[in-house]
């Protein structure tokens, strides 16, 4: 009876070492692709790795199970074996659970739509935002190229003040939507990828404001160690520089 209890409660242990190995699993389809490899990777060390790949023959659909400490960026790359230029690689914030991801061999990144994240639909929110100021600032620096060649210096000042302006609405507006977002770890995430060389109060702010939750995740513990780093440098630089 001994001997089958501990059997039993291994198999258990098994059971769950299984699960929590495979928090994450996504199914998706791409269509029209009949060969090719798809690779799911995550950034390490500042590189991206491969988790895991599956080699596409004849089918449009694909499946991969993974397990994620927390809410993370993570890349759906496509490798074609027909030497086709549509090698593509989608970005997207994934949550433990079930994640569907739907794309096109034609326009891979484009038409993909992505469902079972709440973070991915803010990242897609704050995406959108992005685009509108991109494009303004487009607009921007070939007004400044056009006043160069005009030598119009009216002009010319007046397109470098709105970059200014333009560059400190886009920092505001990234901390208010990492505000509004404190709940979700698209928070910290946003803190040290889009506006890591804001102000230093900007930034506490942010970690300041996330719930428990959010702080212990991957990004919430890595925007701690950034802000610790961070007054360490600016304590260092005022320790060395000359008294006046």
């Amino acid at each position: 009876m001994k001997q089958i209890g501990l059997l039993i409660l291994a198999a258990i242990m098994v059971a769950a070492c299984s699960s929590e190995e495979n928090n994450l699993h996504i199914q998706g389809k791409v269509q029209g692709l009949k060969k090719g490899t798809l690779y799911l990777q995550k950034v390490e060390d500042t590189s991206l790795v491969t988790i895991d790949s599956i080699t596409m023959k004849g089918s449009e659909t694909f499946a991969f199970e993974t397990f994620i400490e927390s809410p993370q960026i993570l890349y759906l790359y496509l490798n074609k074996k027909d030497n086709n230029i549509y090698d593509d690689r989608i970005m997207f914030f994934a949550e433990p659970g079930e994640m569907i991801i739907n794309t096109t061999l034609k326009k891979f990144e484009e038409d993909v739509i992505i469902e079972g994240s709440e973070n991915q639909k803010k990242l897609l929110e704050y995406q959108a935002m992005m685009n509108l100021f991109n494009t303004r600032n487009l607009e921007i620096i070939q007004q400044s190229l056009k006043a160069q060649q005009e030598e119009n210096t009216a002009s010319l000042d007046s397109a470098n003040v709105e970059y200014d302006q333009l560059l400190r609405r886009k920092y505001l507006f990234t901390v208010n939507f990492a505000l509004n977002n404190k709940d979700l770890e698209i928070a910290p995430y946003l803190a040290i990828s889009e506006v890591y060389d804001a102000n230093l109060k900007y930034l506490d702010t942010i970690y300041t404001s996330l719930t428990p939750k959010v702080k212990e995740s991957q990004y919430g513990q890595n925007l701690k160690e950034f802000l610790k780093e961070r007054r360490e440098n600016e304590q260092a630089q005022k320790d060395s520089a000359p008294q006046a």
